[in-house]
């Protein structure tokens, strides 16, 4: 039982057994659905146990409804043995998990929807990054630089100066530069199309607590995410190369705005072990994000022994600014101790939409217009053999698709 007034996760509250309080936060009418459909839906899919090694198995295949982590309070299905789930964590909501199983390790409040500043970039990424060849050349105009919201943070893109497209991911994905964001969605069709194209990209992934009104984490009116949306977003970068690439990079060289370059640096400080933060060992990323809305905000990913983990944190309300990388810290810490100790109270896949059941399902017309990027993915969002069109060739195809684009050219 807990005391009075208390909640699960908070400082002297044991957090080892799945907490239920009954509840939703304004969730009524999904809870309704994840009765019905998504409880069949949304079991999970793991591998099977691992053989008796000497080592931990993977988690053991059990079924979680995809409605456990709309209820209320912190969840964890321990094994005997399993660690403790860290009882200072302050994060108004917070999620753990497996990033190869897709396997919830543990959650507090996982699909209440917060504003996510910019660890919203991530979505923006895995949307554009497909579509935009990091070789191609662009000379940027006054226009795309229009916009940008008071207070955001800025890598120095400078209008009349010409950057490669590889240059501008370095600005989004080190500095949170929102003058890259603004180039590269002005580049892709411009900023409402971009937000449409990131939304249809949550939907497909399964996130469905995510609203995009300002692709670069802005606070916006409406914007929102959850920390289960971004940790399924994190999962996703991780397996596209580029991505996994640029949110692993510490520090790269940024084109100056009258020649030459200077440096920038990740300002993930669990990354960077930057301002006395003590960097974490196996990390690879990904994004975090501060907005005076927002508060702090961080997805964070670890390899360690061949497990990689993905953790999110939203909003700490304790411990100031560094607090947001310390309980990201202890979530990791907790969850390649539990790995193989715990039952998984839910899966990243479990809202993912499903494909169809059979051909019958599939309109007469539909395989000729079928897009050869990801299977799923509209056509205008991929470029279709793009490596092997080279550099004018990528060119002409984002005209053909998205219309003009201003002063671009190849290398």
């Amino acid at each position: 039982m807990l005391a009075p007034g208390s909640r699960p996760g908070q400082r002297g509250v044991p957090a080892t057994h799945s907490y239920v309080c009954g509840m939703t936060i304004g969730f009524a009418s999904r809870a309704a659905v994840s009765t019905c459909a998504l409880c069949t839906t949304g079991l999970l899919a793991l591998a099977p146990a691992a053989a008796d090694t000497g080592t931990d198995p993977a988690p053991r295949a059990t079924a979680a409804p995809a409605s456990l982590l709309y209820r209320h309070g912190t969840h964890v299905r321990p094994r005997p043995g399993a660690p403790d789930v860290p009882d200072d964590l302050s994060a108004r909501s917070w999620l753990v998990a497996d990033a190869d199983t897709g396997a919830v390790l543990a959650a507090h409040d996982a699909h209440r929807r917060l504003p996510p500043a910019s660890t919203l970039k991530t979505l923006f990424a895995l949307t554009l990054l497909p579509a935009l060849p990091a070789g191609i050349r662009h000379r940027v105009g006054e226009d795309e630089l229009k916009g940008i919201g008071p207070g955001s943070s800025l890598v120095g893109v400078s209008e009349d100066r010409t950057y490669r497209v590889s240059d501008l991911w370095n600005g989004v994905f080190l500095n949170s530069g929102n003058d890259a964001v603004r180039v590269l969605a002005a580049l892709a069709g411009g900023w409402r199309p971009t937000a449409e194209r990131m939304q249809a990209e949550a939907r497909a992934l399964g996130a469905r607590d995510t609203r995009v009104t300002s692709p670069d984490g802005y606070d916006a009116p409406g914007q929102v995410s959850s920390a289960y949306d971004l940790a399924v977003f994190g999962r996703a970068g991780l397996r596209n190369r580029e991505f996994a690439r640029y949110c692993a990079r510490v520090s790269a060289r940024f084109p100056g705005r009258h020649g030459g370059s200077y440096g920038i640096r990740n300002t993930n400080r669990l990354l960077t072990g930057a301002d006395g933060v003590e960097p974490y060992r196996g990390l690879i990323g990904i994004k975090n994000g501060y907005t005076s809305r927002a508060g702090h905000t961080l997805v964070a990913a670890a390899r360690r022994n061949g497990r990689t983990l993905v953790a999110t944190v939203m909003n700490p309300r304790e411990g100031g600014g560094h607090a947001v990388y310390e309980e990201a810290r202890s979530l990791l810490d907790w969850g390649f101790e539990a790995a193989g100790r715990v039952d998984p109270v839910g899966s990243l896949d479990a809202l993912r939409p499903r494909p169809p059941a059979g051909p019958e399902t599939e309109p007469a017309a539909a395989p000729a217009a079928r897009p050869a990027g990801r299977p799923g993915r509209p056509a205008s969002w991929t470029i279709a053999g793009a490596a092997l069109l080279g550099g004018s060739g990528v060119a002409l195809y984002l005209r053909i698709k998205w219309g003009p684009v201003p002063r671009t050219r190849p290398l």
